[in-house]
């Protein structure tokens, strides 16, 4: 099988280029890389910023790489050439279109810190003794690092860090390829497991250091993370959180892939801007644990939006004057009339938003205070540099504003505000509300800038707006840090929180008949983190109660049961420990569904659910559903925790988001072996050595092919016991759900 393909590439001129020297121009050259592999260079054209190169090559290209780049530089005859800018090609991008690539394309910025070359050995062993464990890692080499210095070489140095510990290597001078040979020892600290992270810097006797790079100690949440990409691995993240949350883990698996995305993020300005699986995570647990927040905070100004229906429009091109009314009696509105009212409704809504959310402080919840808490002390660490003062704020309001308030603004319905999506009139105010809270996330750093100019009759009213942000996002991460972040499954429910309320039918079990359809009273239902409550009307204060901490199930009704559709049962257990059944009918099957998915969430953290229950009633001294004779019969049915509208208020359920988690690695496992494998098939015995002469001693050491295979076996005997242990699963679920034979 063939090893690589070829590829012809024609390096034919450049245009407009930037000038470098102090004479006004530069003398640009171009090198292509393959990875990070330099396979061509063209020859240097002195004096122009239009230079024509017109050389072709014919380069090979392994069968794994990854991308084909580009570099235009300026060659200088004393100190570094200055970097112009690059061209990078992803595979996908080259295998695209059979007939190859033949156009102009624009140079994108370098940044120095980013362009990081290069592999690292280490030999990894954890060791216990009885003052506890330590870690051992044995820092061996490395090979093809960037050139630093002006001499093209650099003065590398590794610095291993484990939780709060860092150790270093000794540098070695002027090299790219150096060997260090030692073994630094770090100490396991209370807390939180940490992953291994190991940075190479180049060491300069004047000014700061430079980044050669940064390699990560293998974890599964990584391995994950290269496996998924898009919609997968959003619904992954999505997945994890509530695994790890049910767990009372949300706290050190949020911290973890913070960490590790600030720790390999060098300029502050990316930090947390990718669909990275870090990201996504903090998405989608402020999701989890801050909608009934978010609701508490947005929704009376969503709903005054909705119902007053009024037209605003800032943008000229898009002002529609007909529609709007007229604002005075000498003929039709202006622009000029038509921004200024505008910027008036616009104000009147944004200021109530901004009141509620710096004032929302207290109604926070404390999971949620202490993740971002977290975030703010790693990127703080980070980058310490005054440069960067804002960048711990950015950080979090990226989260709280950007991915989090504003999108609920943009779409309510996705965010459960509004049971139905905007008109397009409404849509248009509600884009524009938030712009103007994204802005304000962004905390005014690209205020004034963009297309968007016609936004700057708001620029008083954000600018104002910023500053107390910043006092609030202070106040946010004021908290106690004893308690870990998304602690127990309750905290999804807050106790004083209203999670869903309307009218049921309902009814309580009767001791014999089937009862009839008028036994289904009409109530007004409040559902909170405590309570299940009915009265008469919202406005009745006589209330029945239910705790939500009695409740042992929710579940669905057989429409036999009672001849009526969309009914569900509420099976709680009193102090005595006798259970009684609540029967509730609702609208539609989507009520159904959104009550049953409520109900389960509130009591999802309560102990002693019921394992089985009957989807029937009792009635002529039988249940519908199995016809068993006594009212105490064990359940003839599973009782279930998940519901049919998948969304953020689905309960948790621990089986459903560990077979996610191994779906995905089943169908990664081929890229896996690629990964692991690809080199275990290579014979590293003496023999072989002398046979295949220098080339084996070019690869890698001998220690880092020996822990790589041990790593394969690893990961193909857990990928066999998960094979086993799924096909195991599956044939009790279906011997528990087998029919016996029929009888007459």
């Amino acid at each position: 099988m063939a090893k690589s393909s070829s590829l012809n590439v024609r390096v034919v001129e450049g245009r407009a280029l930037p000038a470098k020297d102090v004479s006004g121009s530069s003398d640009p050259y171009c090198i292509v890389k393959v990875d990070d592999e330099v396979v061509a260079r063209t020859a240097t054209i002195w004096r122009s910023l239009s230079p024509f190169w017109g050389e072709e090559y014919t380069v090979h290209l392994p069968l794994d790489f990854h991308h084909l780049a580009f570099y235009v530089l300026d060659e200088d005859t004393v100190g570094h050439d200055d970097i112009i800018g690059k061209i990078s090609l992803s595979r996908e991008a080259i295998a695209a279109d059979p007939r190859g690539i033949d156009s102009w394309i624009s140079l994108s910025h370098v940044d120095p810190d980013a362009e990081v070359q290069g592999e690292i050995c280490l030999a990894v062993q954890m060791l216990e003794d009885v003052r506890g464990r330590c870690l051992r890692c044995h820092v061996l080499q490395a090979r093809d690092l960037a050139p630093r210095d002006i001499f093209g070489t650099s003065d590398p140095f590794a610095r291993v860090f484990w939780g709060s510990q860092s150790l270093e290597t000794s540098t070695i001078k002027k090299t790219r390829f150096p060997h260090w040979d030692e073994v630094l020892e770090l100490r396991e600290m209370p807390g939180s497991p940490s992953p291994l992270r190991v940075e190479l810097w180049d060491w300069d006797i004047v000014g700061k250091n430079d980044f050669l790079g940064m390699e990560d100690a293998a974890s599964p949440l990584a391995v994950l993370e290269e496996l998924t990409s898009g919609d997968c691995r959003q619904e992954l993240a999505t997945k994890l959180v509530k695994l790890f949350f049910g767990q009372g883990l949300a706290g050190p698996f949020l911290d973890y892939l913070t960490r590790r995305e600030v720790a390999r993020t060098t300029d502050p300005n990316t930090l947390f801007r990718s669909n990275s699986l870090a990201s996504k995570s903090m998405e989608q647990f402020l999701k989890l644990v801050g909608m009934p927040y978010l609701h508490e905070v947005l929704r009376p100004v969503i709903n005054r939006v909705f119902e007053e229906k009024m037209y605003m429009e800032l943008d000229p091109c898009r002002m529609d004057l007909g529609r709007t009314r007229r604002i005075s009696f000498k003929g039709a509105p202006s622009e000029e009339h038509v921004r200024e009212a505008s910027l008036g409704l616009l104000t009147g809504y944004l200021g109530p938003i901004m009141d509620a959310i710096v004032g929302s402080v207290g109604r926070c919840p404390p999971a949620i205070r202490l993740a971002f808490k977290q975030l703010r002390q790693c990127v703080e660490e980070r980058f310490p540099q005054a440069e960067h003062e804002d960048v711990k704020n950015l950080a979090i309001s990226g989260f709280l504003f950007l991915r989090f308030f504003a999108p609920a603004i943009l779409t309510p319905k996705l965010f459960d505000l509004r049971d139905q999506h905007a008109d397009p009139q409404t849509s248009r105010s509600l884009l524009l509300l938030a712009k103007a809270v994204q802005s304000i996330g962004n905390l005014g750093q690209q205020l004034g800038q963009g297309k968007e100019l016609w936004m700057a009759p708001l620029h008083p009213f954000l600018l104002q707006s910023i500053s107390r942000v910043r006092d609030f996002l202070n106040q946010l991460v004021d908290v106690d840090g004893k308690e870990e972040p998304g602690g127990p499954a309750r905290a999804l429910v807050l106790p004083s929180v209203t999670v869903r309320e309307g009218y049921l039918l309902k009814h309580k079990e009767e001791p014999t008949g089937l009862a009839p359809r008028f036994a289904f009273k009409k109530r007004y239902f409040r559902l909170s983190g405590e309570m299940l409550s009915y009265s008469r009307s919202p406005e009745c204060q006589m209330r029945s109660s239910i705790p939500v901490s009695h409740i042992r199930a929710v579940e669905r009704v057989d429409e036999g049961a009672f001849q009526l559709p969309h009914v569900m049962q509420v099976v709680t257990q009193d102090g005595a420990g006798a259970l009684h059944t609540t029967y509730l009918q609702c609208k539609n099957v989507n009520e159904l569904n959104q009550w049953l998915s409520a109900l389960r969430k509130a009591s999802a953290p309560n102990p002693d659910k019921l394992a089985a229950w009957h989807p029937g009633a009792f009635r002529s001294a039988h249940w519908t559903c199995c016809l068993q004779a006594e009212r105490s019969a064990a359940g003839c049915s599973r009782t279930h925790s998940a519901v049919t509208l998948g969304d953020w208020s689905d309960p948790l359920d621990p089986d459903a988001e560990t077979q996610m988690v191994y779906r995905q690695l089943l169908l990664g496992r081929d890229r896996l072996r690629m990964k692991f494998l690809e080199d275990s098939t290579l014979d590293t015995t003496p023999e072989a050595d002398t046979e295949k002469g220098s080339s084996a001693t070019e690869g890698a050491c001998p220690d880092a092919l020996a822990h790589q295979r041990e790593a394969a076996a690893r990961l193909l005997e857990v990928l066999a016991d998960l094979d086993q242990a799924h096909e195991e699963f599956q044939h009790q679920e279906q011997r528990k759900v087998a029919p016996g034979p029929l009888r007459p």
